[in-house]
């Protein structure tokens, strides 16, 4: 008898949890699992703004996926493009753009999310985002770059605008961002005598009327304080009207000189929900407090992807899309999976949020654990320390604490790597949501592939 097929879809904080609690509770024969992800290691997002700013190296942040010698999971290099369910088979593009079938008889679909846009004139030419890996080391190479080209330029226009940047989102992402990166500069600018620190100008702008207003009035006070005292200007309330290469319109009508729009205005389910016609909350797949999707056999979602109840809340909310959520949705849907192939009853995942930490750079940050509300040294202390308690290895929870220390004695450095002088890096570049297929699509698909026999 064949061995059921586990197909994970996805190496974000809950897929790559699922997968290693499944490799510890199945028995050696008991399924085969394979886990399509387009890198062969787990980025740790949270941190990235620390990695735009130069404060951790990049490799500190993405765990490999193959470090442990036990695994049993074959990692197929790829992202899904679609999921026909009544056919069981998940369409995959490789990163060679082979386009490839996988059959299974279960999937956990945990794709994660992608960039919220909408439809500014130049937005996807013109922005860059903070999304992925990549991303952030190519922010950071720009706005040194911004600084070279404005200390070498004898036009004062062109130079008002290479030092005018502008980062859009007032939620956890953007505002470290803004913060991160700002410090970046303030420092840098010591190293460029013919530039004039006035000069460099930071915009952190939202639509919201509040700044991350999860953290309550108090500490998203605190955090306006110390970005407004860094010289940040930051602008609620308003958003981008259109992006330009060398100048951003605000909706209120300003028209910023700028060459660097950072956008962080949020996320969205991966495309891949869309491939199944399902009912979605606000985007995402609308699955039981079980995460198994209703209708569909054999179907499990989580994080981002899906609208897990909340029932530690109640009254109808469902789990936010942070990595806490993740990593324990997980570990119970792994539970739930073993669960269904021996025939057992299914538990359902509860959860009471831990709190939110929020880090400024340098000393600075915001900080709610369990409901308590800090600021400043302790709150910095919290924020890297839950940090660095969530990091999966040893390796990087040695690389990032050595990197912390390294930086908080020598510094920052200025380096810029080069290589996306060639290239713009923007928000069309990085994330191919033009790459997934609609229902009927994977249908002909899956209908055109048995056909060949």
């Amino acid at each position: 008898m064949a061995r059921p097929r586990i197909l994970v879809v996805g190496a974000g904080f809950g897929g790559v949890e699922c997968v290693r609690r499944l490799e510890r509770g199945l028995q050696p024969g008991e399924a085969d699992i394979a886990l399509v992800a387009p890198f062969s290691y787990q980025l740790y997002m949270p941190l990235l703004p620390q990695v735009a700013s130069g404060v951790l190296t990049p490799q500190s942040v993405a765990v490999s996926l193959r470090r442990s010698r036990k695994h049993r999971t074959r990692i197929i290099p790829g992202g899904a493009i679609g999921v026909d369910p009544k056919a069981k088979v998940c369409v995959i593009r490789k990163i060679t753009d082979e386009v490839v079938d996988e059959r299974y008889d279960y999937i956990v679909l945990a794709p994660g999310s992608v960039t919220r846009t909408f439809d500014i004139p130049g937005l996807l030419d013109n922005a860059r985002g903070m999304k992925t890996l990549a991303e952030a080391a190519y922010v950071r190479d720009h706005v040194i770059a911004q600084l070279d080209l404005a200390d070498a330029s004898h036009d004062e226009d062109e130079r008002a605008s290479r030092l005018q940047f502008v980062v859009v989102g007032g939620g956890y992402a953007g505002t470290e961002t803004a913060a991160c990166l700002q410090r970046l500069t303030t420092n840098a600018v010591r190293q460029y005598p013919r530039l004039d620190p006035k000069l460099i100008k930071w915009h952190l702008v939202d639509i919201a009327p509040k700044l991350m207003p999860e953290l309550g009035d108090k500490l998203g006070l605190s955090a306006l304080e110390v970005l407004r005292a860094r010289g940040i200007e930051v602008s609620l309330g308003v958003s981008v009207a259109e992006a330009g290469a060398d100048k951003v319109t605000l909706t209120d009508g300003r028209v910023l000189p700028c060459r660097t729009l950072i956008w962080t205005a949020g996320v969205t389910a991966s495309p891949l929900v869309a491939t199944f016609d399902a009912e979605t909350v606000r985007g995402r797949l609308a699955v039981t407090p079980e995460m198994t999707l209703p209708g569909f056999d054999g179907v499990f979602a989580l994080g981002d992807a899906a609208a897990v109840p909340d029932l530690a809340k109640g009254g109808g909310a469902v789990c936010p899309p942070t990595a806490q959520h993740a990593m324990r949705q997980g570990r119970r849907l792994a539970d739930n999976l073993i669960a269904a192939l021996r025939h057992k009853p299914l538990e359902p995942y509860v959860h009471k949020d831990l709190g939110l930490v929020v880090d400024l750079g340098g000393k600075d940050a915001v900080s709610k654990p369990l409901g308590i509300e800090l600021h400043g040294i302790s709150a910095q202390a919290v924020a890297r320390g839950y940090h660095w308690s969530a990091l999966r290895t040893n390796v990087a929870k040695a690389r990032v604490m050595t990197n912390w220390m390294l930086n908080a004695i020598a510094g920052d450095d200025f380096v810029r790597t080069g290589f996306q002088s060639r290239k713009p890096a923007t928000l069309r570049d990085f994330e191919y949501t033009d790459a997934y297929l609609t229902p009927e699509q994977v249908r002909e698909h899956t209908a055109s592939m048995t056909a060949r026999g």
